[in-house]
């Protein structure tokens, strides 16, 4: 992977960095959380991507010059229905249901193995490869296992589950799609305009549905409203931040941790702040699930990070 020109970051920097990511992308499950308890869950979606990408797309326009045209507000339109209201704001959704934060994030770890499974199986964009092979049969097997923790224990919801896997199939097409799509040169612009559109289509959706009827603001708790702040600032802001950083100084293979580092986070976040339980079969679900998708990542290659397409295959969000 090509460097930006100057001075190689230090590893302390390197490590602070991919610590800070891991932390803060893996924090968003609880936020998301927290905003679900007295706020509507897609009026929180709609508030928190509408806010970021305003922001984001001001900021980025101002500094790059570069002005979208329609073909490119149209793909960012689909590239955001697809991985907002389709990918993050149905992991709201399945939090909603009652499904615990630590399981909905070891099902959005299940990204990476519908892109391979997409791209090298169905598309043959590339080898499949043995170690592809094994990570894609290990990580259905660790699903399997994960959807047996529903059917053995009360806590786990089916639905909720099957939510969450719809999210992950959304948040895969639209990284697919976004590949070969007429988006801006600069990422935070592309990202920026996909926000704004995502955030406006969930919004509208939340009033067709009839989730604002009755809405009063006043009801909203203090913790919801500093985890939607922490959800804009912490998820979309620094999380972006850290991620653009790490891809221009460091390799993709080692960015890609963050798919199965993050999910360990928002296991443990959840069994300390939401007494969420921890079994064996989710131990062992979590295991088979994480090693499979390293496997996954460690076979990438080391594709130039910058572009759209690397944008767009951001698993942590369904949570950034």
């Amino acid at each position: 992977m090509a460097h930006e020109a100057g001075p190689r970051p230090s590893t302390a920097q390197v490590w602070t960095t991919l610590g800070a990511l891991y932390f803060v992308w893996g924090t968003t499950y609880l936020g998301i959380e927290k905003v679900n308890e007295t706020a509507p869950t897609l009026l929180g979606a709609a508030l928190r991507f509408t806010f970021a990408g305003s922001v984001l797309f001001v900021w980025a326009a101002s500094r790059t010059g570069e002005r979208p045209v329609r073909s490119q507000w149209k793909a960012a339109a689909i590239v955001g229905v697809f991985l907002l209201l389709g990918g993050n704001a149905l992991v709201a959704v399945s939090e909603n249901m009652g499904t615990p934060t630590g399981v909905v994030a070891l099902i959005i770890a299940l990204i990476p193995l519908w892109l391979a499974l997409f791209d090298r199986v169905l598309l043959r964009s590339a080898p499949l490869g043995w170690k592809v092979a094994l990570g894609l049969l290990g990580g259905f097997v660790g699903a399997a296992v994960l959807v047996g923790t529903s059917a053995t224990s009360g806590h786990v919801p089916l639905g909720g589950m099957l939510v969450a896997v719809t999210a992950t199939l959304c948040w895969t097409a639209g990284s697919l799609y976004a590949r070969g799509a007429s988006l801006p040169k600069a990422p935070l612009l592309g990202s920026g305009m996909q926000q704004m559109v995502g955030g406006l289509v969930i919004l509208t959706v939340a009033i067709a549905t009839g989730e604002l009827r009755g809405f009063d603001p006043s009801q909203v708790s203090t913790a919801s409203w500093l985890g939607l702040v922490w959800l804009i600032v912490a998820g979309s802001f620094v999380g972006f931040s850290c991620y653009l950083w790490l891809l221009r100084n460091v390799r993709t293979s080692l960015v890609s941790t963050y798919a199965y580092v993050n999910p360990v986070v928002a296991v443990t976040l959840g069994w300390l702040f939401l007494s969420e339980p921890i079994t064996w079969r989710l131990l062992v679900a979590a295991t088979i699930i994480l090693g499979s998708v390293a496997l996954i990542v460690s076979a990438g290659g080391e594709r130039a990070a910058t572009s759209e397409a690397a944008m767009a295959d951001i698993p942590g969000e369904p949570d950034v």
